[in-house]
C-alpha cells in the first residue's frame, strides 16, 4: 500500500475540497483508492488468521464512499479528508464490533469495537457488564490491552483532536438510569459505546510489516467485541 501517496492526495483535497477541484484529479482520487483497497484486502486476510468470521469480507464490504454527508451538517466540504475502512464479520452498515483502519494526514489509526450503539442495545450491554464483570475486566483490564489503548475514560477523541489511545469514545457524565449508582466500576456503564484506538505513524503502513502490528493490536481487542457481540447480535 503506497501510503505516502494516499496521504499526499488526502493532504491536497483538504486544501481544495471542492467539486472541481476533486473532478480534475480524479484519476488520482481512484489510484489512491485502489491502492487503499489493496491494503484493507491484505489487513482482512491478516484479520482471518485470528477472527475467521471476517474472512467473507471484500475491500467493497468494509471501505467507506469518499463523499461526505453534508445534508445536516454546517460544514458543506463534499468530501472527506480520509479513507476509512470498518472490517466486521456483518460489513460496514452493522452494529457488530469489528475493525476500523483510518488514513488522515497528522491523524492514522487503528481501532476495534462497537460504535453509534442505540439506547436499547447500551442498556442491554451495561447489563451484561455489570452482572459479568469480572470477565470484563479480565479483557479491558489485561496488560497488553491497556499498554495499546489505555483504561476507560483516560483517552479523548474530538472532531479536531484525538488522545494517542482511548477506550470509550463518549460517556454519560452521570450513571445511567436504573442502574445503581454506587456500583464499584461505574465507568464502565457510563460508556456510550465499547470502541477503542491507538494513533499509529504514517510510516506503519510502508511496506508489509504494519500487517504483523496490527494483527497484534486488534487480536488483543477480540474478547472485548465478543463479549459484546454477544449482546448486539441478539438485536440483528
Amino acid at each position: 500500500m503506497d501510503v505516502q501517496r494516499i496521504l499526499s492526495f488526502l493532504s491536497e483535497i483538504t486544501a481544495n475540497n471542492n467539486r472541481d477541484w476533486f473532478l480534475e484529479h480524479k484519476k488520482e482520487y481512484l489510484a489512491c483508492r485502489k491502492e487503499f483497497e489493496a491494503g484493507v484486502e491484505q489487513a482482512i486476510l491478516a484479520i482471518s488468521a485470528f477472527d475467521a468470521s471476517v474472512s467473507h469480507i471484500t475491500p467493497k464490504d468494509a471501505c467507506f464512499r469518499f463523499n461526505r454527508d453534508i445534508r445536516f451538517s454546517s460544514d458543506k466540504s463534499p468530501y472527506k479528508n480520509h479513507f476509512g475502512a470498518y472490517i466486521s464479520a456483518k460489513g460496514k452498515k452493522s452494529l457488530h464490533a469489528g475493525y476500523y483502519i483510518h488514513l488522515q494526514p497528522g491523524r492514522c489509526l487503528l481501532s476495534a469495537g462497537a460504535y453509534w450503539l442505540p439506547t436499547n442495545i447500551l442498556t442491554a450491554c451495561r447489563n451484561e457488564i455489570m452482572v459479568n464483570i469480572d470477565e470484563w475486566r479480565k479483557y479491558v483490564e489485561d496488560g497488553k490491552f491497556v499498554r495499546y489503548f489505555g483504561y476507560v475514560n483516560e483517552g479523548f477523541w474530538h472532531e479536531n483532536e484525538i488522545s494517542p489511545k482511548g477506550f470509550g469514545l463518549e460517556h454519560l457524565k452521570t450513571c445511567p438510569k436504573d442502574f445503581p449508582k454506587d456500583f464499584p466500576f461505574l465507568d464502565y456503564l457510563r460508556m456510550k459505546d465499547y470502541a477503542c484506538w491507538h494513533v499509529v505513524e504514517a510510516d506503519l503502513f510502508n511496506g508489509d510489516g504494519w500487517l504483523k502490528t496490527m494483527s497484534d493490536m486488534f487480536k488483543t481487542t477480540l474478547p472485548m467485541m465478543k463479549f459484546t457481540n454477544r449482546v448486539i447480535d441478539d438485536y440483528e
